[in-house]
């Protein structure tokens, strides 16, 4: 199979290490944005999480241009965490929930209390990532990976990142944070998402 170069287009070490495992084995060579010239991050303005990845997508795809490599696949995703008794938040607001520079633990905090103003509505919600995958201007591939789960009573487990703490997975009995990263990437919407794309990268490789 022939190895492409992808470029995964996000700064979270977080995300890009669990990017890295998913994709272990798959007929690319991963870069990353350190490996561009710096560029400002785009204003996320979709409504959906499909929407901001298609935009990020292109916009890192665009800033890549320097790299000389027609082939090279640009890979974005935009993820987080949907409350249903929130009516969706914090949703495509998660990484700015509250405001930009938020610690994780105010955002903890103000979910709390506004599930507490709704003792009678059910602490369902799921976590999202959609994908998209752009070569040139174009999106060549897209998809969404989701795990259902439920807001915990509180805070538990130090693994993890991000709203992993207060997403507990039923089947589990743990929140995604206290379970460890093969664990969580076997059920979680990013370990979803991106095995999509690693399966769809060796067909891609398989036609070349």
């Amino acid at each position: 199979m022939i190895a492409r170069r992808i470029l995964i287009a996000t700064t979270n070490r977080d995300k890009l290490r669990e990017i890295h495992t998913v994709l272990a084995g798959a007929p690319v060579e991963v870069l990353t944005l350190a490996d561009l010239a710096p560029v400002e991050e785009p204003d996320e303005t979709g409504s959906t999480f499909a929407e901001n990845a298609r935009l990020k997508a292109r916009y890192y795809a665009a800033a890549a241009l320097a790299l000389n490599d027609p082939s090279l696949l640009t890979v974005a995703e935009d993820s987080g965490l949907v409350v249903d008794a929130l009516d969706g938040e914090p949703g495509v607001r998660s990484a700015r929930f509250l405001r930009p520079d938020a610690s994780y633990a105010e955002r903890f905090d103000a979910i709390y209390r506004r599930l507490a103003a709704q003792p009678g509505r059910p602490r369902t919600a799921r976590f999202i990532c959609a994908l998209a995958a752009v070569r040139g201007t174009d999106v060549v591939f897209e998809t969404t990976g989701t795990i259902e789960g439920e807001v915990s009573p509180e805070p538990h487990g130090a693994n993890g990142f991000g709203y992993d703490p207060i997403f507990l997975y039923p089947p589990y009995g743990r929140t995604l944070a206290e379970v460890d990263d093969e664990q969580k990437l076997l059920v979680a919407h990013r370990g979803h998402a991106f095995r999509n794309l690693g399966a769809w990268l060796r067909q891609e490789s398989k036609l070349s």
